[in-house]
C-alpha cells in the first residue's frame, strides 16, 4: 500500500510543481482541469453513449409536446410520465460510469486534502504534538520522549492523558523548514514529518498511522508506523484553511467539484461525449 500511496503521492507533486508559489487558485484550477478531463474519457467509454443520447432526444421531445399540448390536461400528464420514464432510464445509464469514476475520485480528493486544506504554522506559533498508544499501554508509565531539538521549544511539559492513552506536546518553532520530529520509545526511533512557514502550496502530512489498509489510504503522506511499536498514531495538529475568493473563504472542497464540472462541461463537446 505505501509504494502506490508513495507513487501516486508523487504524481500530484509533479502536476503541482509549477504553482507552488502561485495563488493556491492555480493549482486548484490545473487539478481540477486533469480531473474533468479524465472523468470525461472515463465516462465516454463506460457509458452506453448511444443510449443517453435517444433518452435525451426523448426527453426534449416530451418537452416540447407539452408546450404544443399545453392546453390539453391528458396530453400533458402521459408528457409528464413519459418525461419521468425516460429520467430513470437515463439515470440508470449513468449508474455504470459513476461506479467507475469514485474510485479514482476518492483518491484524487485524499491527495488534495494535504495539499489544499491545512496551513503550515509560523515561526514562534504554537503546535500541539499528539501521540496515541496501544490500549494495553499505559502513557503514565511507557518509556517514551521527544528528542530535544534546535529547531524548536517544548512550551510546556509533555501532558500524558491515561483516559485516551495519548501523550500531547506543545511546541514552537524557531524557522521556517520542513523537520523531522523523533520520539524516542526505549530502544527505537519514531520520526514524524512537520513544515514550519513554507511555500504558499505545500503538502502538509497532519497524521502518520500504523499499518492498516483503511488508515493507510486516508493518510498516505508517510510511510506507516511499525506494527510492533506501542504507538499508533503521531499527529501534528495543524490549523485549517480554505481558498480565498474575494475576501470569502471557499472550502477547496466545493471550488474543486465545481470546477471540474465546469472543465467537464466545457470540453464534452470536443471529446464527443454525451453526458
Amino acid at each position: 500500500m505505501w509504494i502506490f500511496n508513495s507513487l501516486f503521492g508523487k504524481l500530484f507533486a509533479f502536476l503541482l510543481l509549477p504553482f507552488r508559489t502561485l495563488n493556491p487558485w492555480v493549482g486548484m484550477a490545473v487539478i481540477s482541469f486533469v480531473t474533468g478531463l479524465i472523468m470525461l474519457i472515463i465516462f465516454k467509454y463506460t457509458s452506453n453513449q448511444k443510449a443517453i443520447k435517444g433518452t435525451k432526444d426523448k426527453i426534449k421531445a416530451h418537452l416540447l409536446e407539452m408546450r404544443l399540448y399545453k392546453d390539453s390536461l391528458a396530453i400533458t400528464l402521459k408528457a409528464q410520465g413519459s418525461i419521468l420514464r425516460a429520467n430513470l432510464r437515463y439515470m440508470s445509464y449513468s449508474l455504470k460510469p459513476l461506479l467507475v469514476m469514485i474510485f479514482p475520485v476518492i483518491l484524487i480528493l485524499i491527495q488534495l486534502n494535504f495539499w489544499f486544506n491545512y496551513r503550515a504554522p509560523e515561526p514562534g506559533e504554537s503546535v500541539l504534538l499528539k501521540v496515541k498508544l496501544k490500549q494495553e499501554y499505559n502513557p503514565l508509565e511507557i518509556e517514551l520522549r521527544l528528542q530535544p531539538s534546535a529547531a524548536f521549544v517544548e512550551e510546556v511539559p509533555p501532558l500524558r492523558i491515561e483516559e485516551e492513552n495519548e501523550i500531547d506536546w506543545r511546541l514552537a518553532f524557531t524557522d521556517t523548514g520542513t523537520y523531522s520530529l523523533v520520539l524516542l520509545v526505549g530502544k527505537d526511533r519514531l520520526e514524524k514529518n512537520i513544515t514550519v512557514g513554507n511555500t504558499r502550496l505545500t503538502r502538509l502530512s497532519p497524521l502518520r498511522v500504523r499499518r492498516n489498509f483503511s488508515q493507510e489510504l486516508q493518510y498516505p503522506t508517510e510511510p506507516p508506523l511499525p506494527p510492533e511499536s506501542p504507538v499508533t498514531s503521531i499527529e501534528i495538529v495543524y490549523a485549517t484553511q480554505g481558498l480565498n475568493l474575494f475576501g470569502l473563504n471557499v472550502h477547496w472542497l466545493i471550488a474543486f467539484f465545481v470546477l471540474s464540472v465546469v472543465f467537464g462541461f466545457a470540453f464534452k463537446g470536443i471529446f464527443g461525449v454525451e453526458i
